[in-house]
């Protein structure tokens, strides 16, 4: 059974330790990291991504799925990765069996979703001070009424705020939303946590204080 996940990641993180050319102009909204099937059994390595095939999306794909961690020419290669790695293996179900119907759904659960303006309505922006992550979660599952998984970059040495970096929505195989919390007992190869800079995401500790930033340098 495939339970795809839709991956929402905010702003870019921009280290001293990245490339300067990477994190260039990072959006302050929250963006797409992909759709992501829990098992990776199906996948299909000769099925080559085609940005030709996605050409009617190009434009909100460039600004609701940068790619705001490292800069190519053309922008592309997140986009290919991601159907590489897991849009291959999400086309087994029949709404996501080909290139167009896996990013153009993506986009379209990421629209009905909202998280920008669930947050906004919830009083959860940006801020030089700190949240409450028990009080980032209520305020989710009130507003879904499905748990989500949050992530965030945990402290630095000498800090005592954990970052939120990334927030994971998951669907059933009818793309209906689902607690996450369900699912955390199963593996899930193609799960991977994303590095930002020198930092790896992992699920948010709910005692440490949380700092939502509108950008970080």
């Amino acid at each position: 059974f495939l339970l795809p996940h839709n991956l929402l990641n905010t702003l870019c993180f921009c280290s001293p330790q990245m490339d300067a050319n990477d994190c260039h102009d990072p959006p302050k909204y929250w963006t797409i990291h992909g759709l992501w099937p829990d098992r990776a059994e199906d996948c299909n390595r000769t099925w080559h991504f085609n940005v030709t095939e996605i050409k009617d999306l190009i434009s909100d794909m460039r600004h609701y799925w940068p790619d705001v961690l490292h800069s190519s020419q053309n922008r592309t290669q997140f986009w290919k990765h991601e159907w590489d790695k897991h849009g291959t293996c999400a086309a087994t179900l029949e709404v996501l069996n080909s290139q167009k119907k896996y990013f153009g759904k993506a986009l379209e659960l990421y629209q009905h979703i909202d998280l920008n303006g669930c947050l906004l309505k919830a009083g959860i922006k940006p801020s030089s001070s700190y949240y409450k992550m028990t009080a980032i979660k209520e305020a989710l599952t009130r507003f879904y009424g499905v748990t989500p998984k949050i992530q965030c970059i945990p402290p630095e040495e000498g800090e005592k705020a954990q970052t939120i970096g990334q927030i994971e929505f998951c669907f059933t195989k009818e793309l209906q939303l689902v607690n996450c919390a369900a699912q955390e007992g199963g593996s899930s190869p193609v799960q991977a946590h994303l590095k930002l800079g020198t930092s790896e995401l992992s699920v948010c500790n709910d005692t440490l204080p949380t700092y939502y930033p509108s950008e970080v340098q």
